[in-house]
């Protein structure tokens, strides 16, 4: 896993999982340990019910102050995940606890509580004072490192409103990092440092003492090469927020044997704050031809950035185009969009187009569906007559492409018969397509669609009816959509709901019913499936790609684990796809609609905590808080600005290989839960 940071056996898994594992499950099965399990259950059973009740949140209190440590840490971060940041200052006590592994969780649970103070009047800042004071206060003191990491990684995250707090918590990172010496320091001050700049760039920009730290940090000594990797990536990430890397750590980071740090120095080297420069144009040519397809597809877009406004970016294109990994040549397939003055690349892309030798297969119309739009926007005629032997496809990823094409082309005609196709998510395509080209004069059509039962359709036919001149044709139909939305009782429709809502608003309806909220998110847990599922696996197959297995944590998110182990037992995603792939961030699936709008039916919460997410890290999709429907998510490279905001319920195992492969569409025949 790349959170590693050292060759001891004991830093091979991180602090908070190495000390609390699975363990706090196993005491459940002796009958010395029945108050401790009955204890533990029902803080998990009030957390998971978001403490609603003064009972609830006692049950949470009495956990955290319980003599047993396990059932401590529960209770601690479930104080800390119900976000409210009068907690914060319960919370503290517990950071001068004997145990190291409850003065960490107290360490996080302070940052989570605090979250909840984002956008709240200027009072709140007084909770984060003091939360800051409190930490600050610990870090001095503080003997274990890697519980100084956990505090340094909250000093970073919590949500300033002002730009002297940002200061004080730039000055305690710099502190610790003058006398800490171990990785686990520098871990923690990379973490804090890169959650500072990213969340407090607009309040105050980081200081030169910080960014020639970040920039030591970034380039340490060979001693370091294999222990600091996860350091160096951290401090790349805040150097590429601050444009502030300086060209002679750039050129020193972009040779590092990391793939992932070659990867940021790419991305570095295009920072808006970064004027142009010979040296990172041979930095980004360099990159093209890079071992690693992380590396190659971040130079292919920092080229792509270099030459924004320029066709300068196609000769690049067209060479990367043939490359022999499908993402970049995918990605390398959309640059050419720009390529309208290249005759070669026109002639690239109808080549592409017209070869439809494997298009008729699962894993085979990629090229062409990319090409396709980015030749209807190079070369609209071109495009034009390409069109129709997509339009008709037996693969709805393709007509839902041809979609995208029409609309480039401004082809009315064919979005409006797109719009009635049988896939829902070609006629939300076709839908988005006729709002830009059409506007209103395609009202008719987006009534239509109200009928639907696709989420994301109704959402997107929704808001292209605000502010319609067809009210009297357009509430009526409106009203009756959100009415079996609110008849089907599932949370997941809720973004469909809320457009309706705002529409209706928009037409002088009164939208106050259609906002109703489905039920709590919750689940039934109990000591049984957590006795099952205590250190569980799981085998994920994708059909005529491969498989890998997750390691599942119970401990960590044991509602998300349940929830997931269930559905998969149940056959529930045997079948699905991955409906969503961003290359160098994650892959997405686990939809029955195969989008972003149709999950299981019912709301689950999140259950945030201190495994990141790095890369093979598996976490639920939300669309805001407590809003997950199962769909799981994979991170392909880190992607911290995504920690303590999406629950890690597993991480990849073995086979990130195959995980590579998986292309928007593949198919997950089974997923097998190994207890």
């Amino acid at each position: 896993m790349s959170r590693h940071e050292s060759t001891k056996a004991r830093n091979k898994i991180p602090f908070g999982f190495r000390v609390f594992a699975f363990s706090w499950l196993i005491p459940m099965l002796g009958a010395a340990q029945a108050h401790a399990q009955v204890t533990r259950l029902a803080v998990l059973q009030a957390e998971d019910r978001r403490a609603p009740t003064a009972n609830d949140l006692a049950i949470i209190r009495s956990g955290a102050h319980s003599g047993d440590p396990q059932t401590m840490r529960l209770g601690i971060r479930a104080l800390g995940r119900l976000q409210r940041p009068a907690l914060a200052g319960e919370i503290t006590p517990f950071l001068r606890h004997a145990l190291p592994e409850i003065r960490a969780e107290a360490a996080t649970a302070i940052g989570q509580a605090a979250q909840g103070s984002k956008g709240e009047p200027p009072a709140s800042a007084a909770v984060v004072d003091a939360a800051a004071a409190a930490l600050a206060a610990r870090l001095k003191v503080e003997a274990e490192a890697d519980v100084r990491a956990a505090i340094c990684e909250t000093i970073g995250r919590l949500p300033y409103s002002t730009a002297t707090q940002v200061e004080g918590a730039e000055r305690t990172l710099l502190e610790l990092a003058a006398r800490g010496d171990t990785i686990g320091d520098r871990l923690g001050v990379a973490k804090g440092f890169e959650a500072l700049v990213r969340i407090n760039r607009k309040l105050r920009p980081a200081g030169g003492e910080a960014i020639a730290l970040l920039r030591r940090m970034a380039s340490p000594g060979a001693s370091e090469a294999v222990t600091g990797a996860r350091v160096r990536r951290l401090a790349l990430e805040a150097l590429a927020t601050t444009g502030g890397i300086g060209e002679e750590t750039l050129l020193t980071v972009a040779g590092d044997q990391d793939a992932q740090v070659r990867r940021l120095a790419m991305r570095a080297a295009v920072t808006p704050a970064r004027p142009p420069s010979s040296a990172e144009d041979e930095l980004l040519a360099r990159g093209l031809g890079d071992a690693s397809p992380i590396v190659r597809l971040e130079a292919l877009r920092g080229q792509g950035i270099r030459h924004a406004d320029t066709a300068g970016v196609c000769p690049f294109a067209m060479v990367a185009a043939g490359d022999a990994d499908t993402h970049v040549a995918l990605y390398a397939l959309d640059l050419l969009s720009r390529c309208a003055s290249s005759p070669d690349a026109i002639a690239l892309l109808v080549h592409e187009v017209n070869d439809l030798s494997h298009a008729g297969s699962p894993r085979g119309w990629h090229r062409a569906a990319h090409a396709l739009v980015a030749l209807a926007t190079a070369a609209p005629e071109r495009g034009t007559a390409a069109l129709a032997q997509f339009k008709g496809s037996r693969i709805w990823q393709l007509r839902m492409y041809a979609a995208r094409a029409a609309a480039a082309l401004a082809d009315r005609e064919t979005l409006a018969a797109l719009a009635g196709d049988d896939d829902d998510n070609v006629r939300e395509t076709a839908v988005e397509g006729l709002r830009k080209v059409a506007g209103h004069g395609a009202d008719s059509i987006y009534i239509a669609q109200l009928t639907r039962p696709g989420n994301q359709l109704l959402r997107v036919s929704a808001l292209a009816l605000e502010g319609t001149a067809s009210a009297d044709a357009a509430a009526p139909a409106l009203k009756a959509a959100w009415q079996r939305l609110v008849g089907d009782g599932k949370d997941n429709s809720h973004d469909a709901r809320d457009a309706i809502a705002k529409t209706l608003a928009s037409l002088g309806a009164d939208p106050r019913d259609a906002r109703a909220r489905g039920h709590a998110p919750h689940n039934d847990l109990n000591a049984e499936d957590l006795r099952r599922l205590a250190s569980p696996r799981a085998r994920i197959t994708i059909r005529g790609v491969g498989a890998f297995e997750l390691a599942l944590f119970t401990a960590q998110a044991p509602a998300t684990v349940l929830r997931f182990a269930r559905l998969a037992e149940s056959g529930y995603y045997n079948g699905l796809t991955f409906h969503r792939v961003v290359p160098n961030f994650v892959i997405q699936g686990g939809s029955p609609g195969a989008n972003e709008y149709i999950g299981d039916a019912a709301f689950m919460r999140d259950e945030v905590g201190a495994w990141p997410h790095v890369r093979g890290a598996v976490g639920i999709s939300t669309r805001g808080h407590d809003t997950g429907d199962a769909q799981i998510f994979i991170d392909l490279v880190d992607n911290p600005r995504l920690d303590h905001d999406y629950t890690v319920f597993a991480q990849v195992l073995n086979g990130i290989d195959v995980v590579d492969q998986i292309l928007e569409g593949d198919v997950i025949d089974r997923i097998e839960i190994i207890p």
